[in-house]
């Protein structure tokens, strides 16, 4: 009876896992392939663009694009038995190399935004200057070139054709996985959060630093008849201060959105590859293989989520530069139907 109600089981689990690959991965295609895909016209835009932090989320929103692209269509594939990266050898490390790589640029590179708020929030005037779009360009690109030499080791590591693991395209030995988990996990995931969460902490502590400094700048000025005040208030400096609030609050929510869908991967790997040679039952192993195929997704819906983020959280900066790009498309295809 027992061993009856465990088939039963592990064929309800494998046809949910093959329904959610099949069809969820559909959605989390289009939804994270639109998203990004605005994101990157939106930021682009001479506005937005200018600012290091924006620049930032602008190179991590496309790097989160590709990661959708290169992750999830083969989810999709794999219910149909089409997908190539489960046979043929350079394809599936190509494609672990290509995912592992952009998740990994794209997490640090939200990362070195939180650094720029952090500087730029600083009481500190040299912390201040150093907010730029140079060296967040900088930045970048030492974050592209270090995380593409560490995911190098996918071109060794990943093998087709596998049996016994998670996906046939895997890490083909059990060293190989754990540098490759340990990678993901402490180096993709858990170091950037944990970092993004402390230069956080750092950024609020600047900002109430700031608040107890801040005094109204006001000039008096002398006449022969009276004496009165005049508050001299800088547009330009109030419109700063409302774009960095702004970007602040997207900053930290997208933080919070990475930490709760990607942390259960990064622990769900390691447990894999750590229990990797142990004996299990069938049904453990079919238990195991749809939470992390589960789990798996989890980590394209945060990758195809920043623009839903900085719409509903971005204020009116990010939604004016929205409102405006939509206004002149509309305008452009209009102009060219007429």
């Amino acid at each position: 009876m027992s061993s009856s109600s465990d088939t039963d089981l592990i064929a309800v689990l494998n046809i949910i896992s093959t329904e959610i690959n099949r069809y969820f991965a559909i959605f989390i295609l289009l939804f994270g392939f639109i998203g990004n895909i605005c994101n990157i016209l939106v930021l682009s835009r001479k506005p937005l663009r200018l600012n290091p932090c924006t620049w930032l989320f602008l190179i991590s929103s496309i790097s989160f694009l590709i990661t959708i692209l290169s992750g999830i269509i083969s989810r999709f594939l794999s219910t149909w038995e089409a997908d190539l990266t489960n046979t043929n050898q350079f394809l599936c490390k190509f494609r672990a190399f290509v995912v592992f790589d952009s998740t990994t640029i794209a997490f640090w590179l939200i990362l070195l935004a939180t650094i720029d708020r952090w500087l730029s929030s600083s009481i500190n005037a040299n912390r201040r200057r150093m907010s730029t779009l140079k060296n967040a360009q900088r930045g970048a690109i030492i974050i592209i070139i270090l995380s593409s030499l560490i995911q190098i080791q996918q071109f060794i590591c990943f093998e087709a054709n596998l049996t016994n693991t998670p996906l046939k395209c895997y890490s083909k030995t059990v060293i190989c996985a754990i540098i490759s988990d340990l990678c993901f996990a402490l180096i993709t995931i858990l170091s950037p959060l944990c970092l993004m969460l402390i230069f956080g902490l750092m950024i609020i502590s600047n900002i109430r630093q700031s608040r107890a400094r801040v005094q109204q700048t006001s000039i008096t000025v002398d006449s022969l008849a009276a004496q009165h005040t005049t508050t001299i208030s800088s547009v330009h400096q109030a419109q700063q201060r409302k774009m960095d609030r702004h970007l602040l609050i997207m900053l930290f929510v997208q933080v919070l959105v990475l930490l709760v869908f990607t942390f259960p991967l990064s622990i769900s790997k390691l447990y894999s590859t750590i229990t990797r040679n142990n004996v299990k039952s069938t049904l453990q192993n079919t238990i195991e293989n749809f939470i992390f195929n589960l789990f798996l997704l989890f980590i394209f819906i945060a990758s195809g989520m920043p623009f839903y983020i900085y719409t509903l959280s971005g204020g009116q900066v990010y939604r004016q530069t929205l409102f405006s790009f939509i206004n002149t498309l509309i305008r452009n295809i209009t102009f060219r139907r007429n």
